[in-house]
């Protein structure tokens, strides 16, 4: 009667051990995916932000390709060490700081010194 006791019990932790490996996998295969998911998203947000900045860029050299003095460099290097939390901050510096580029180039060009 022990015997089967013992073997009854060591069965039945062995299905309960079983049950919630399963479990965990389960959990962990959904964590999977779903971290997956945010990294497609951050991926996407990265592509999103590195057009937008290009395209700044892009008009920035514009506005100072009209000055004969001033000589535009290459493509600015990405930022390694920039946040990533703050990328919504950083994007909203751009406007502005493009704004007073523009302003500043008005008041260099030769029209602007009649």
């Amino acid at each position: 009667m022990r015997y089967k006791e013992i073997v009854g019990l060591a069965r039945g932790s062995a299905d309960n051990l079983r049950a919630w490996e399963l479990a965990r996998a389960d959990e962990i295969e959904r964590q999977l995916v779903d971290a997956q998911a945010a990294v497609a998203a951050a991926r996407d947000r990265e592509e999103k932000a590195q057009e937008r900045a290009k395209r700044w860029w892009k008009m920035a050299l514009h506005n100072v390709s009209r000055l004969s003095f001033v000589e535009a460099l290459d493509d600015p290097e990405p930022v390694t060490t920039a946040r990533p939390q703050y990328l919504d901050r950083y994007l909203e510096e751009v406007k502005p700081s493009y704004q007073e580029l523009v302003q500043a180039v008005l008041g260099l060009g030769w029209r602007a010194k009649r």
